[in-house]
């Protein structure tokens, strides 16, 4: 699959198929994420896959989102930013630490993309109960939880903006790059 195609195509996909999806593939989308930009090269992030049906189940259940619960695999991305913080002082490294799992993240979803195997980025759940659950160590961030499965949904249209909307040049506000001036006898294009 082409690149565009895979950035264009991902969707959040919340129905899966009951059949189970090879844990091979899941596999090599999360080591598709080492690939991501560290800071440092300190490289920060965990991850645990879930196969087990009862252990998804319950991690739906701290999710407060039924559809967690449906999915055959699941992957947790975690993150310790001790290193970083270390490095770079507590503001810094925590921030870089959050930047480096949404960069391996990103490279994880478009290698699930590239196998066509469906997910949706959850990040709202009970982390203390999550972390009880899967034996996470205390000073470990969860970033956040993905179900996967064959897609069992056709998703609607996406709605995107246009880039015009939110695209500056050099300064907030500027959407051109350049200052288009009258010269003296004519007007230029898009004057």
């Amino acid at each position: 699959m082409q690149l565009d195609k895979a950035i264009q195509s991902r969707r959040s996909i919340r129905k899966y198929k009951s059949r189970t999806p090879s844990w091979k593939k899941i596999i090599e989308a999360i080591d598709a994420a080492r690939y991501a930009p560290m800071a440092g090269n300190n490289f920060t992030l965990k991850f645990i896959f879930i196969d087990d049906d009862e252990t998804i189940k319950e991690m739906g259940k701290w999710t407060s989102q039924e559809f967690v619960s449906t999915a055959k695999s699941a992957v947790v991305f975690i993150s310790n930013p001790s290193r970083l913080t270390n490095a770079y002082g507590k503001k810094n490294g925590e921030v870089f630490c959050r930047q480096q799992a949404g960069a391996g993240i990103q490279n994880f979803l478009l290698k699930l993309e590239e196998y066509r195997l469906a997910t949706c980025w959850v990040g709202l759940f009970n982390e203390n109960k999550i972390k009880h659950l899967l034996g996470i160590p205390e000073d470990h961030q969860i970033e956040a939880i993905f179900p996967i499965g064959k897609s069992n949904e056709t998703p609607g249209k996406r709605n995107v903006r246009d880039l015009n909307s939110f695209l500056y040049f050099n300064e907030y506000g500027k959407d051109r790059m350049k200052t288009i001036s009258k010269p003296e006898g004519r007007y230029p294009e898009g004057y």
